[in-house]
């Protein structure tokens, strides 16, 4: 029988190695696998490689990860948020990397990663510093640039409902990075808000098929659906 609950937050995050690349869900904070992040923290990989929309806020969550100096490296678009005090103290003194990704070049290169795609060409970068040491190819008159794909060891994602099978949803803007980070990781572990029996989604609701989800993890919190 197939069941990719697991009871605790050491379960969900087994087998995570240093030198791993987390691919990590979620937009500022909607979205974000906040408990998975915690328990990242609490397992100890280290050296890590960690793809986000941003570097963290504050010093919780990512940021904590980030000043605990288990990140070697981040890949972003946006570095500096309302309180990026934990990274801008760590790229002044040398002792993170940073790659900025534009927005839509990064969340294309995620979705590649996922659908076997290993590098695309977009106009996005061309000509600034972001195009340095990049493939360039003009097409049809128009100058563009090569971009790898992005996937990762795992991916930590947060869901809305989830069942045994690894079938998730998500709600409104927290469908963000979250399903195309859950298709690009040979480890997915969702944190989800709500479990449901099998059979209980919508097939036209399940937006991150259950093939793609290695390990759920139940984080109960906020209030029920309205259907």
């Amino acid at each position: 029988m197939i069941n990719k609950f697991v009871q605790n937050i050491a379960d969900a995050m087994a087998g995570i190695r240093d030198g791993a690349v987390v691919l990590l869900g979620g937009f500022g904070s909607i979205g974000q696998p906040a408990a998975l992040i915690d328990g990242l923290i609490e397992q100890g990989a280290k050296e890590l490689t960690v793809v986000s929309n941003n570097a963290g806020v504050g010093r919780t969550g990512l940021a904590r990860l980030l000043d605990l100096g288990r990140v070697r490296k981040i890949v972003c678009s946006f570095p500096r948020t309302a309180d990026p005090v934990v990274f801008e103290e760590l790229y002044r003194a040398g002792r993170i990397e940073l790659e900025i990704v534009p927005q839509g070049t990064m969340a294309e290169r995620i979705r590649a990663a996922g659908a076997g795609i290993p590098a695309f060409f977009t106009a996005t970068a061309v000509g600034t510093k972001l195009a340095a040491g990049k493939e360039e190819r003009e097409i049809a008159g128009r100058k563009y640039l090569l971009e790898n794909a992005l996937g990762g060891d795992v991916a930590l994602v947060e869901a809305w409902e989830a069942d045994r099978w690894g079938n998730l949803t998500y709600r409104s803007s927290a469908r963000n990075f979250n399903p195309i980070m859950a298709t690009a990781a040979k480890l997915t572990i969702a944190q989800a808000q709500h479990i449901v029996d099998l059979g209980a989604l919508d097939p036209e609701k399940i937006v991150t098929p259950g093939v793609y989800v290695t390990r759920v993890l139940h984080v109960p919190y906020g209030e029920p659906m309205v259907t």
